[in-house]
């Protein structure tokens, strides 16, 4: 049998539908609950205003169509033994997924407080968007998420990055039709051209459309069953409709759509992985279609709200204050017919628990979920293997991303059985200089394929694809699930992730706190392709800022590193790589650097993560420096070398202390950060009154903010991006953002006192350098073969 061609599945009885049915009135009625009421949970007597939240809070709109689908997973899980995952797309589809975890008792394993009883159903309830409680969506708390429902547009890609390398893990996708609006989702629908049937898991996505957004009618609801079915064809889905509004027929309507769904799954898996089949298949997708707020109050007030916008969040506003809506919230919560649901104590009656699968199986239970469980070490190789030579500082030089390739396609390789490791990154692996890594996987592919193509590979684990956003939500959804990965982009469009990575970082920050969350794989960006040697892309490449957006955020899970050259590139990326629970930001060039440090001096700066590059100063310990020259990144690095080295020929007297910092967070206060410095260890590398000349990758102003509490500050003057770029030579980037040797070395003369009038042929030589720079570069489109030819030779 062709994986185009099935058999139909068989139709559910009567009693299998009255078993599902009381599961979703059951899921249902606990969603209403949680939404509305802090006492009385079991309607033991009659609703009273009391027994009402003060403050009603939750997403009622998504929650029915999430329950049904919650219900019919179940049931094919239980019936096939199958390990699964969902991820829940609708942002605050919160009390749905809750009341799933509590009926099938993972809610209670995972915190014995809310036991599955009257008095637990209770504490649920209460909890629900109050006060100490939990949030109204399906957050890090809520038992089998890896989602967090606050935040549209990233469901499906993570759905998809859980199923890489996961071959017998079926990972399902609900995506609200407000949800598939969004950019991010929209670019996600081409991650089936990605997946392998053979070592890859199965995505079942599950478009539910009920109409509405918060106020709006959505777009894809409106469109002609026909329209929409094209475009999901076209996306290379195989489209399973259901839609309707009694029950009965919804859930017969479902089960042949679940069942039609995973048998055709498990052809496609079975031809690829039996018969060798390599056609790119057509993965299923049920589109949904259910009233929004269905089972809900038709008509509030005179007004319909079932199947409207105005069930989106809570139908009846002023429960406590109106009578009738306190009468008509009874008469809805009644409406499910409780005492059929839950016995006199107030847990599941068995008919309610006839679909829920048992153990691991259990959505909220699968440790696919808790990805830290599954998480096995990578097998990092020592770096001297891969470390470059230095007999002496500033006299050869590599390519750092290139270097660091070399280490990743070791990994790569030591990998290939266990496929654990992937690196994802927006079309540039080969630019980023990391193509060593097709050495050991190609790129992952499942698209037709031209002659001309090179490493594309149907079972290849570099996966590229020209929206950031898929390759963040591939990679978060790898690492939730228990495994490791890098992810590499040109500085500047990493901008385009920052909302998703706001909300991984709230992930992790939330996940320190939950104890049953064991540690995931750290989150790490190599940054390249960067500001200062953009020249020949221009003004539209040039943006240092992701650093500064990622600083802002909980210091106890953002790390951000700066390494100047190939070795402490190695260090950093090996660091970040075996670490956990982190969000690390790599920011390294791609071109040619100076080599500065050998692997043993590289291992130590970076562990310091700021300190003393004594061979590059003048100190001799006999009295304090006269200036500290400051360098973070690998460009200003530099410049602060050349300048130091202007400083010793031009101002022999002067004592010069150079300082360079990889770990950007140093330079914070030891309580705002867990890396950061002592007052003490700050003004010992700093001083306390000396001027400090800063020469800065990015924004000045991000250091300033960091140090702004110490001591020094009011001698700190730091260069770095002023926003003003094109298409020009290196060394014409840095002069125009006045980040140049020359320009450090004016400011070290009109900050150290006594040295304005001594030192003023020497500041009037620097200004004539940057006008002979100026006039060099529009005659010959070439830097000053001083600059060009420039090596440190102290």
């Amino acid at each position: 049998m062709s994986a185009d061609t099935q058999q139909a599945p068989r139709e559910i009885t009567d009693e299998e539908v009255r078993a599902l049915d009381a599961h979703w009135r059951a899921a249902n009625y606990l969603a209403v609950g949680q939404i509305y009421l802090m006492a009385n949970p079991l309607l033991a007597e009659p609703l009273r205003p009391e027994h009402v939240k003060p403050r009603l809070l939750g997403h009622w709109g998504t929650s029915p169509g999430l329950n049904l689908v919650h219900t019919h997973l179940n049931r094919v899980i239980k019936a096939r033994g199958q390990d699964a995952l969902c991820v829940w797309g609708p942002g605050h589809g919160g009390p749905a997924v809750l009341a799933n975890s509590w009926l099938e008792g993972t809610y209670t394993q995972t915190y014995p407080d809310i036991t599955r009883d009257a008095a637990g159903m209770e504490r649920l309830f209460k909890q629900f968007s109050f006060p100490g409680g939990v949030p109204s969506h399906v957050a890090p708390e809520t038992p089998g998420s890896i989602h967090e429902g606050g935040e549209l547009g990233y469901s499906l890609s993570h759905a998809y990055g859980a199923a890489l390398d996961n071959p017998d893990l079926l990972v399902a996708c609900v995506i609200g039709d407000g949800e598939a609006e969004t950019g991010p989702l929209a670019a996600s629908w081409h991650s089936n051209k990605f997946l392998d049937p053979v070592h890859d898991g199965a995505v079942l996505p599950i478009l539910h459309l009920n109409g509405y957004k918060i106020a709006n009618p959505a777009v894809l609801a409106r469109l002609p069953e026909p329209e929409l079915d094209e475009l999901l064809r076209g996306y290379g889905h195989m489209p399973i409709h259901v839609a309707g509004d009694d029950p009965d027929a919804v859930h017969r309507a479902m089960a042949r759509a679940m069942d039609t769904a995973l048998d055709r799954i498990a052809l496609i898996q079975r031809t690829a992985r039996e018969e060798g089949v390599a056609e790119r298949a057509r993965w299923p997708l049920i589109v949904l279609r259910t009233p929004k707020g269905w089972t809900g109050p038709a008509e509030v007030d005179g007004l319909p709200v079932e199947g409207t916008w105005r069930s989106h969040q809570v139908p009846l506003s002023a429960v406590r204050d109106n009578p009738q809506h306190l009468r008509q919230l009874e008469d809805w919560l009644r409406s499910y017919r409780p005492r059929e649901l839950f016995d006199e104590h107030g847990s599941p009656r068995p008919l309610v628990l006839d679909c829920v699968p048992e153990g691991a199986r259990r959505l909220g239970a699968t440790p696919h979920a808790n990805g830290g469980l599954l998480l096995r070490e990578l097998p990092l190789p020592p770096l001297e293997r891969y470390a470059v030579t230095v007999d002496k500082p500033g006299v050869t030089t590599h390519e750092p991303t290139r270097v660091l390739g070399d280490l990743l396609e070791h990994v790569m390789h030591d990998t290939a059985g266990r496929r654990d490791f992937r690196v994802v990154g927006p079309d540039e692996t080969a630019s980023n200089r990391l193509q060593a890594v097709y050495s050991a996987s190609g790129k992952a592919w499942q698209a037709g394929t031209l002659t001309v193509d090179e490493h594309l590979d149907r079972h290849g684990r570099v996966m590229e694809i020209l929206s950031e956003h898929t390759c963040q939500g591939w990679l978060e959804g790898y690492l939730l699930t228990g495994r490791s990965g890098l992810f590499s982009c040109y500085e500047a469009f990493a901008h385009i992730v920052d909302s998703m990575v706001n909300q991984h970082i709230k992930w992790l920050r939330v996940t320190r706190r939950l104890p049953w969350r064991a540690p995931i794989a750290s989150l790490n960006y190599l940054l390249t392709s960067h500001v200062w040697r953009q020249d020949h892309n221009g003004f539209s490449h040039q943006d240092p800022g992701f650093v500064d957006h990622v600083l802002n955020k909980s210091p106890e899970v953002v790390r951000v590193y700066l390494p100047p050259d190939a070795n402490t590139l190695l260090s950093v990326a090996d660091h970040a790589l075996r670490s956990r629970d982190y969000v690390n930001v790599i920011v390294a060039g791609k071109q040619p650097c100076f080599d500065w440090l050998s692997m043993e001096q590289a291992r130590v700066h970076c562990a310091r993560g700021a300190g003393i590059w004594d061979w590059a100063g003048t100190e001799d310990g006999t009295r304090e420096p006269d200036v500290v020259l400051a360098a973070a990144g690998d460009v200003p690095t530099q410049e602060v070398l050349a300048a130091a080295q202007l400083l010793r020929r031009h101002l022999p007297d002067l004592t010069v202390r150079v300082v360079n910092v990889v770990d950007l967070a140093r330079l914070l206060p030891h309580e705002e950060h867990p890396h950061g410095m002592s007052d003490f260890e700050y003004d010992g590398l700093f001083t306390t009154d000396k001027p400090v000349i800063f020469a800065y990758h990015g924004y000045p102003w991000l250091i300033h903010r960091l140090a702004y509490r110490r001591a020094g500050h009011p001698q700190l003057h730091v260069r770095g991006y002023k926003e003003i770029g094109t298409t020009t030579t290196p060394f014409d980037m840095v002069v125009r953002n006045d980040l140049d040797r020359y320009r450090l070395v004016m400011d070290v003369i009109d900050r150290v006192p006594g040295l304005a009038v001594r030192a003023a042929p020497v500041r009037q030589s620097m200004e004539d350098a940057r006008q002979r720079h100026h006039d060099w570069i529009r005659e010959h489109g070439t830097d000053l073969p001083e600059v060009a030819d420039w090596t440190w030779a102290g």
